[in-house]
């Protein structure tokens, strides 16, 4: 014990110049002053026990975190000089301590992780990151999380990139990695679609209005140029239209990478299926994306190539149609059209898996009907239609008790107990029509009278 209580004492003396300013300023009166000193002394001892747990840093980071801001407010309410000591110097040497002594320990080492981020320590943070990916390369999440890390804080998609990448090394099979992968590649072509959005460069700057323009009965005028009010205007000045062109043909824009990944994700898993359709829904989130539709068809024609009568491939084919489509756009209906022959095409073709595909396109179908408000009345009839017809579907079909009308009320149930109660409701609604004497349809309207 004579050698904790020296390192205890050894790393005392080191705040007693700190200690000593504060108290000559006024900053802490001199019963504070003993009572810091006690808690310091306290940690310490305990820290450098044989005893010491990975909880007992975090709380005297806590500590010092509590002190340097009643440090930093009661200086700026007395209005004295800041003092050379820098207690975030401090709460960095504690959580260093504690992950060399702990480093097995990824709660410790996330602590130490969001500190350098909450005081925007960036380079201290690339540093602790760099130490944690190399003590601990297996972990998915760790690189995961320092890659969003890089593009969320940093703005370095680049470093992004190199953490995914080399992640993937070392933790070539997990599917985790493979999606937020393509998930953050894909949030990096939405960030810059948005920003073409906000500077105008997304608009076609050659297009020119038709004689059938809004404008067409008007007098036609002269359009007047810079080049016309100041002819020594330097052509390279001026926007250069082929530049912006080739930007937005760049395979950046175009979503070549994600789809690469997704290729390569595929080869890795051997063409699974189930894995395939989580690449769909995860790109399917980016309805907003211009290139989400040229995405979507590839994941699509993969899925028809290598297993064309599954029911993942029969899922994603309905959707794509109106994924980044409004319910106001003029293309709706016939997109929703084309999303529905999918659907009665599959029914026919997947007749074994008719109650499946039901489930799914009532989970598609119910979330447009209940969300679009301005919907037009006769696209809004043929969704009832349809969602009436896959209930009708799920009344039929025998579930587990063999017993008509299970499946629907088992659904409903379901859909209840993941807090979706307004689904819930609205289709007990269309089911009781369907089939008001069904027993576990009445049990399911008894319980929610009740």
């Amino acid at each position: 014990m004579a050698g904790a209580s020296d390192k205890a004492r050894f790393y005392l003396e080191q705040s007693v110049p700190e200690l000593q300013e504060f108290e000559r300023k006024g900053i802490f009166s001199k019963e504070e002053i003993t009572t810091i000193t006690k808690k310091r002394s306290d940690f310490e001892h305990t820290l450098n026990s044989r005893g010491s747990r990975p909880s007992d840093y975090v709380r005297y980071a806590e500590f010092e975190t509590n002190l340097e801001a009643l440090r930093r407010k009661r200086v700026k309410r007395l209005g004295v000089k800041a003092s050379g000591h820098n207690g975030q110097k401090r709460i960095f040497f504690i959580l260093s301590r504690g992950t060399r002594k702990f480093h097995a320990d990824i709660g410790l080492w996330m602590e130490y992780i969001e500190f350098a981020r909450k005081e925007k320590a960036y380079k201290k943070l690339n540093d602790i990151l760099t130490s944690v990916l190399r003590l601990h390369p297996a972990k998915p999440d760790l690189w995961i999380y320092a890659a969003h890390c890089s593009m969320d804080t940093q703005a370095d998609m680049t470093s992004a990139r190199s953490y995914m990448q080399r992640g993937l090394r070392f933790c070539k099979n997990s599917k985790l990695m493979w999606l937020e992968y393509a998930k953050l590649e894909t949030i990096y072509i939405a960030k810059i679609a948005g920003r073409r959005k906000i500077l105008g460069l997304d608009i076609d700057r050659t297009q020119k209005v038709g004689e059938d323009g809004p404008n067409s009965d008007m007098v036609a005028l002269p359009e007047i140029t810079a080049e016309d009010i100041n002819p020594s205007l330097n052509k390279d000045d001026a926007v250069d239209e082929i530049a912006l062109q080739n930007l937005a043909a760049a395979p950046v824009f175009t979503g070549a990478i994600p789809i690469a990944i997704f290729d390569a994700a595929m080869k890795q898993f051997q063409d699974e299926t189930r894995f395939a359709g989580q690449f769909f829904d995860m790109f399917a989130q980016f309805d907003r994306l211009p290139c989400i539709q040229h995405i979507l068809k590839h994941v699509v024609g993969y899925l028809n190539q290598v297993s064309p009568d599954s029911i993942t491939t029969a899922i994603c084919m309905f959707r794509s149609p109106l994924i980044g489509i409004e319910s106001v756009s003029p293309q709706f209906a016939s997109a929703l059209g084309q999303s529905l022959d999918r659907l009665n095409t599959s029914l026919r073709k997947l007749s074994s898996l008719k109650a499946d595909l039901s489930k799914s396109a009532i989970q598609w179908i119910l979330p447009i009907i209940l969300t679009e408000i301005d919907m037009d009345p006769s696209i809004k009839k043929v969704l009832l239609s349809s969602l009436r017809k896959f209930c009708r579907i799920l009344d039929e079909t025998k579930g587990t008790s063999q017993t008509n009308g299970d499946l629907l009320a088992d659904f409903i149930r379901n859909l209840r107990e993941n807090g979706q109660e307004k689904d819930a409701t609205y289709l007990e609604r269309i089911g009781s029509k369907q089939s008001s004497a069904n027993e576990k349809t009445l049990q399911a309207q008894d319980a929610l009278v009740r």
